[in-house]
Order: C-alpha cells, then structure tokens, then sequence
C-alpha cells in the first residue's frame, strides 16, 4: 500500500507532506517535536492532526500486515486463487479481511462440519447447484448406517447444515446484509424488568435507528445492560435481509431451489444474523468509545491549559466532616509553608477556633487565593471560606477546583518522595493549591483518566483511552514548555524526548550540580544522548541562563538563524534581555519574511516563530486565556430563582450539553438545546471547558440537587 497517497487522500494534505511525516516518524522523531519544529516539512499541521496520522498509519501498517498474514494462510491451504486474491488486495478494513478469511478458518466443531465427516458435502453441493430435482433419488446414494447416516431425511439435513454455513461463509453476502442492517436496522433496548426503578428508565422501552444512534445513548443501553437493568439488541425486518439472499443465491424453482431458500433462512437466522448484531453492536460501541475519548481528551486539554494564577501564595483546603479539613499553605512557587487541620463543620467553639486559624494564615503568609476541594464536605467548607472573608479587610477570593485523583496522588511513591514529611492526607491539601496556582504542572502527577472530564470513562477501553489522554497531556506541556530548573520529574517526563528515568536523571543532576545555566549543559546528563537533546530542548526554558534565546521557544538549532534576523533588524541578543525588541515584527515585515528566510537558512514558519518567541522571551500560552472566575461569597441551592441570572465556569462538557459551576455545590446542567439561540450539534462546538459564561435559572429541584440552566437570550 502506499501510504503517503492513502494519508494525503484522508487528511487532504499534500502527498510530500504526507511521506515527510511518515519519514520522520520513522526516524523516532516525537509528534509535539515535528509539529513545533519541522513546520516546513508538513505544511504546519498540529499536534493533533500529526497524532491522527500517526495512528492511522499503524492501523494501515496493521491492515497490510494481517492482509499478508491471511494471503499466506489460505495459500498454504492450497486454496488461494486469483478471485480471493483481488479480494484480499481490495480489503479496506480489518473485518473485510476477517469475512474473506472465514470460510478458511479452523473452527470448532460444528453441525456442517459433522455433515462433512459424514461424507455428505458432494450432496450439498449438488443441490446448491440447483439443477436436479430428484433430491431425495440423490440423496439415497449417501445414505450409511456406518457413518451415522441412516435415513434420507438425515442425509439432507445434513446437506442443508452444509449448505447454510457455507452461505455464512460467503463475504459478499455478509457484506450486503451488513450494509443493510447498518442502513435500516434499529437498536432497541427493554427492561429486564419494568417494575424495578433505576437510572436507565429512560431506556425501559427506547428504539433508535441503528445509523443515527447518539455515542452516549450506546454507552448507556451497554452499561444497562451490563448490569442487569436492560435487554438489548438489534431489530430489522428479516424480510429484507431474506429477499437479497434469495435473489443472489436462489437459481431455480425447483425441489433444490426450495431447499436452497430454507437454507438461506437457517443460515441467517442461526448464524449469520446473531454474528452480524454482535458486530454491528460492537461497531456502534466502538465508535461511541472513539467519540467519548475524544470529548474526554478535548475536555482534558482545555483543564490543563487554563490560565495558571500566578505570583500568589495561596492557601488549599481538602474538606472533610469527621477527620476536619487540612489546609496547607504554598508560596507562589507552591513550596510548602505551613499545614493545619480545621473543623468549620464541628461545634461553634471549633468553628470559631477555625475561622482563627484561617484568618492567621492568611494574614501570615499574605495568601490571596484560597483553592477548595470540591468533594465531602466541600459546601459547607465553601461557605465557612465565604464567611472568613467577608470578616477580614484583606483581598482574598477563592475558587471551588476538581480534586479528582487527589487523594490516589497523595497516597503515590511521588507525593511521599515530594513530601516525605507530610502525612498523606495534608498532602492532598497541598495539590490542590497548586492545582489552582498551576493546574499543568500539578495534574501531570496524576493518571489523566483519574482527573474526570469524560463520560463513561471507566466503561472505555483503557488502553486506547490512557494512550489519547497520554497524548494530549504530553502536548499541553510541550506547547506550554517547562523551567527546567524548577520542573517536577513528574513534568520533566512529559517532555518530548524525555522519559522517566532521564527526567530523574536531570533531577538528580540539578540538585548535584546546582542549577542549569544553559541548554546546552543538558547533554551532561546520564542517558540524555543526542537525540533526546534534539527532542526536548526547545521545549525547556532556562530563565538563569546568560543566552537569552535558551528561556524562550526557539530550538539550539536555530540559534545562528535567530542571531542573524537581530542582526538583519538592527539588534542583538542584549535587546531581548534590556526588552528593547517590541518592534521586531514590524521591521521583519518592512524587510520581508521571504527574504529574511532565505538569507537566515529557515522557512516562513520557523522565521514567525522565532520572531514570536524572542519578542516575548518566557513567554506563557496560557497567559493570552481569560483568567479564572474567583468568588468572594457563596449562594446556597435553595437561593436559587427561576430565572435568576449568573456567571459561572463550565466544569464539564459532554455529549448532551454541560455542566456549569455557578457557586453552588451542585453544577447546572445547560442541556445542548439551551446552549444557543441558534442550533447546536455538539456541545463542544460552543463551550470547552474553563469558558466563563453568563447563565439562567430554568429550574430547581433542591431535593435532588439538580438545576436546570438556558444560555439562550430571553
């Protein structure tokens, strides 16, 4: 197969660039390095894009290979022929491969299989054939006690058990009623009993046509199914399905012709059908699961790139009812300053000994932002917060984070190896803060999946779901970069080119050595060879080293290409440090990108880069993002009015709307028909999560803490 042309025709991209990224793939090149330093060579496709084509080669890569696989199968069967051959060459997918490979596979024992045994395959082949109308006559010849055969009954029946298998066997009817199915057949689910109440009632008498099932509506028959809740399955008219098996293998009207007919109707009712539901139920899962990751790994990225608050100190609380809520101060760099543990839910002696301890601390360590966890208890401890403020002089705000995978974070070999000398529960305290002071670096310790921006997310294929949410949280932090004097290992590792063991290696170094004054000193370290350098340096700042160029984005490679462009608008590398370097874009523009490129050695797109970098040397992404909503006081759900207006932070988007915070301990649904005055497809066409919109009240149900949000005008 040439892959270059099938990828360029896919991707619509230019078949060059399409060999280019199959080339440096090849050569071990990381996806976040081609896409940030090889621009000219794809046309300036992202990372994402970049990672679609990579996993689209290796499924080809695996379709050619189980192709070549199967060819030389069946020709060690002696079988193979020039039909199956262009079929084989033609297969677009694995499960065409799979059906033309079907009548060679070895199966287990089965009632045509014990019809062959018995000798009675030239029998079916004869009135496959259609051409005697004498069967029973035919039929006599095979009769044998010997052989298990002792009627002409027998005989024929097992012919037509033949006969239907091998009917099975046939990939082109497969294929056929396949399409069939997919275009006509509904999904259709029923309780498994309708007198027990639970979350899937919506599902208890529910039919949707197969092609135009919604992914979560899938994902909820299966997990209804799976426990207990529901019966599903696929229901067509088999009427249809028969009248295209009929019309291709029935040639006649004769005896034969009829037995043919019963056979097409065995063969679909007791192979073909329960075989094709399983896949086709399979393919709408899979695609379902495929849609889910993506929301999932979509939501992930947008959490992981909010804008981080810096240059506070802040204060974190891990609320609780019975152990109290730990607290912890970091400073803006989120070094530990001090722990405690308050009880804001205890007795009014305890509440106002809390209040103390909080105001103390602020005051103290002049904390600015208090982050809270939004688990057990973190209500109430929100409102306590609300309550410290509101009695102190001091600008304080605080925020409600996700403490998802906090607790398994504080209970890791990295959380003991950051903070050995604090117990794990005060631990989790301390990620919090951080998680609002940097959410990047503090949720890289954590599994993505753990961090819970999904649907479904335990019921996806975990392999498939770690290796998308791996992908994005490696892009998030190699499009944000990392200081590599102060990076975790935990962040180190993320970095293209970097692994686990060399992202400790450079740790180690550090604290040996001392701080990283240049880039360039990297290749002192263990493991770290010549590659890897290549891989990762661009993506690590060192705001200590004398070259300026070393604490922005611009790779090594580029250095001399950098140095000339200064030189070419009248500067130097001191510019960048005294920032005395604002109007570079627009004396690069009044020379000409095209002719500084090709005198500096560098195409356009590395020329715009190196331009941004340089004029905002340590620059942060994550800065040009509209900051977090913070509040300084808190509504209770039973404040809530029809038609009340607020601003809020959508926490989660998912396939049917999205899950708003509006300062309450339960989030607003905006269900996708709310979103907009216009209509909306998919949630995500609007809202990512972090967007801070302005909602409405549509409805409360404080019992059972649900809320019902509009985004529409009035």
């Amino acid at each position: 197969m040439d892959y270059a042309a099938q990828l360029s025709d896919e991707f619509k991209i230019k078949n060059e660039y399409a060999q280019n990224i199959i080339n440096l793939l090849d050569e071990g090149n990381t996806i976040p390095f081609i896409a940030r330093y090889r621009k000219e060579m794809h046309g300036t496709l992202d990372d994402q894009t970049i990672r679609e084509i990579s996993e689209r080669l290796e499924y080809l890569r695996g379709l050619d290979k189980r192709r070549e696989e199967i060819f030389h199968l069946i020709s060690g069967m002696e079988k193979m022929d020039d039909e199956i051959a262009r079929a084989l060459d033609s297969a677009k997918t694995l499960a065409e491969l799979e059906d033309i490979y079907r009548p060679y596979k070895p199966k287990r024992k089965t009632r045509a299989s014990v019809a062959k045994e018995k000798g009675l395959e030239p029998l079916a082949d004869m009135i496959f054939a259609q051409e005697n109308s004498n069967v029973n006559e035919q039929a006599e010849n095979f009769t044998d006690i010997e052989k298990g055969v002792e009627t002409v009954e027998e005989a024929v029946r097992g012919a037509m058990d033949i006969i239907a298998e091998n009917i099975s066997d046939n990939a082109e009817i497969r294929k056929r009623l396949k399409n069939i199915i997919r275009l006509n057949a509904y999904i259709v689910s029923k309780a498994a009993d309708p007198d027990k109440d639970s979350v899937y009632t919506g599902y208890y008498d529910y039919k949707d046509l197969v092609k135009n099932a919604a992914g979560h509506r899938v994902l909820a028959m299966d997990r209804g199914e799976k426990e207990g809740f529901l019966k599903v399955g696929i229901d067509i008219d088999s009427a249809k399905c028969l009248n295209i098996m009929e019309r291709l293998l029935v040639k006649n009207s004769n005896e034969c012709s009829g037995l043919v007919k019963e056979a097409c109707a065995d063969a679909y009712e007791r192979l073909i059908f329960p075989s094709v539901e399983r896949e086709i139920r399979s393919e709408l899962t899979d695609a379902a699961d495929e849609q889910a990751i993506k929301l999932f790994a979509m939501n992930l990225r947008q959490l992981l790139m909010q804008p981080p608050v810096k240059g506070h100190a802040a204060i974190g609380l891990d609320p609780g009812y019975r152990t109290g809520c730990k607290l912890a101060v970091v400073d803006a760099t989120g070094r530990v300053l001090d722990t405690a543990v308050i009880y804001p839910t205890h007795s009014e002696m305890q509440i106002k000994k809390s209040k103390q301890t909080l105001k103390s601390m602020i005051r103290k360590y002049h904390a600015e932002i208090i982050a809270i966890g939004n688990g057990t208890a973190s209500k109430e401890t929100e409102m306590f917060t609300a309550e410290c403020i509101s009695e102190m002089d001091d600008k304080v705000s605080y925020m409600v984070v996700s403490e998802a995978g906090a607790s398994v974070y504080s209970a890791s070999k990295l959380a003991a190896d950051e903070m050995p000398d604090l117990d794990l529960t005060l631990r989790s305290a301390v990620s919090i803060a951080r998680r609002l002071q940097d959410p990047l670096a503090e949720l890289v310790k954590i599994e993505p999946k753990a961090i819970g921006v999904g649907q479904y997310q335990h019921d996806m294929p975990q392999k498939r779901l770690s290796e998308a949410l791996d992908g994005v949280v490696e892009d998030c932090v190699n499009t944000v970069g990392a200081d590599l004097n102060t990076a975790s290992p935990a962040l180190l590792s993320r970095v293209s080119g970097i692994n686990a063991t060399v992202s400790k290696n450079i740790v180690a170094y550090r604290e040996e050595n001392g701080i990283f004054t240049s880039r360039s000193e990297l290749k002192k370290v263990p493991k770290l060879g010549p590659k890897a350098f290549e891989q990762c340096a661009g993506f690590l700042r060192v705001p200590e080293s004398k070259n300026p160029l070393d604490n922005t984005g611009v790779h090594p490679e580029s250095y001399p290409a950098a140095k000339q462009l200064l030189e070419m608008c009248g500067y130097d590398l001191s510019d960048i440090v005294e920032g005395n370097i604002a109007e570079l874009p627009q004396k690069s523009q009044t020379i000409g990108l095209e002719t500084i490129s090709e005198k500096i050695g560098v195409g356009v797109p590395t020329l715009q880069d190196i331009i941004k970098e340089i004029t905002k040397p340590g620059r942060d992404p994550r800065d040009e993002l509209p900051p977090p909503l913070l509040r300084t006081d808190v509504l209770d759900i039973k404040d809530l009015q029809v038609g009340m207006e607020l601003k809020g932070t959508v926490r989660n988007v998912i396939d049917f709307g999205a899950f708003v915070d509006i300062g309450v301990h339960q989030d607003g649904l905006v269900h996708v028909s709310q979103i907009s005055d216009k209509h909306v497809k998919h949630p995500s066409d609007v809202l990512k999560v972090g967007d801070i919109v302005n909602v409405r009240i549509l409805s409360v149900d404080a019992q059972k803490g649900r809320i019902s949000l509009t985004m529409k005008s009035r």
